[in-house]
């Protein structure tokens, strides 16, 4: 592959991925759709609204056109939130190559349609040749701007596109393993998000370690059923993209989506919490389409339930941990 780089997408994540690829020796074109801030970019190279202490690396491009973000690039990264993918899809198809190559990062599943990011990709370009993968795991990009060890996994149906991404990304600070269970791994890094917002949920009430564990054993437990009900392999939710993200999003200071629960378990307002926020909390609306999910294939997922009742239907987090832990009792099963 060679190498050089489109991000369509410029938050913390894409400027981490940003900083990986220069560390490489790649060239990066960095896209920001609003011009105002693509130009504050590129002049001051930070954001510290979006990534605190980190400068960008001289060596990135920054853009707010997509006719030239996508000019001659041998690899699209779409760093971009799950509910806006469609839309900046369908804007830069006009200016793709032939066969391109994408590799995602957002975690999340449209509400609209339910769909995977993969497929919203297919729904968009259609019959078009083209390559993807996705790239999951436990990896706040706070760590990753800071250089912090990190694994991560890439997914994707073309082994020689997924070997060529481990060459790509990994360094002495990023090591990159591969899988062909594309599903699972979208499913894991999605899934996990509103289990996060739970996690929150616990710390906001003062409830302790005892509950928590037990949130992301059965978190991990109803994340896994929805997954293989979906084709997913079991075994990916005991990887990376399934238990590992999902204990660090749990517990991490720097997670957007327990930063929410947590806000929510003190009283505060949804609405309130999110137009205070800089950054896209995924597990937001991936609770609506998880719990939609879960109904369409009749998959018990009661702690996703709860949290969506909680998230958009006003009911006490207090009463939704007492309605989990009073629901009938039964055998520990996985599948």
């Amino acid at each position: 592959m060679q190498k050089s780089v489109t991000i369509l997408g410029a938050g913390s994540w894409g400027m981490a991925v940003s900083q990986i690829l220069s560390d490489n020796d790649c060239q990066a074109t960095l896209w920001e759709y609003n011009t105002k801030e693509a130009r504050r970019l590129e002049s001051e190279r930070t954001r510290e609204e979006k990534l605190v202490s980190f400068k960008l690396s001289d060596s990135v491009t920054v853009t707010s056109s997509l006719k030239e973000a996508l000019n001659n690039t041998s690899l699209v990264i779409l760093a971009i939130p799950s509910q806006n993918l469609r839309v900046v899809l369908n804007q830069a198809q006009n200016y793709l190559g032939e066969k391109p190559k994408f590799l995602n990062l957002a975690k999340g599943i449209e509400n609209k349609t339910l769909k995977r990011m993969s497929e919203v990709v297919e729904d968009v370009l259609g019959d078009s040749k083209y390559s993807f993968a996705t790239l999951s795991g436990p990896s706040h990009a706070e760590e990753v701007a800071r250089r912090m060890p990190t694994t991560i996994t890439v997914a994707g149906h073309d082994d020689r596109l997924n070997r060529n991404l481990q060459e790509l990304f990994s360094n002495s600070y990023f090591r990159v393993y591969k899988s062909s269970d594309l599903v699972g791994v979208e499913m894991g890094g999605a899934l996990k998000n509103i289990i996060a917002i739970a996690a929150g949920i616990i710390f906001g009430l003062g409830m302790g370690d005892n509950t928590t564990g037990a949130l992301v054993t059965r978190g991990l437990a109803e994340i896994s059923r929805l997954g293989i009900s979906m084709g997913a392999s079991a075994e990916t939710f005991a990887g990376l993209s399934g238990v590992g993200d999902l204990i660090t999003t749990c517990v991490s200071k720097h997670s957007r989506n327990r930063y929410v629960g947590v806000e929510i378990g003190k009283g505060r307002n949804l609405e309130d919490i999110l137009e205070g926020m800089t950054m896209v909390a995924e597990g937001v609306e991936t609770t609506r389409a998880g719990y939609e999910l879960s109904r369409l294939k009749s998959v018990e997922m009661p702690i996703t339930k709860e949290v969506y009742k909680v998230l958009f239907e006003n009911k006490p987090p207090g009463e939704a941990i007492w309605e989990l832990m009073g629901r009938e009792l039964k055998s520990e099963i996985w599948s």
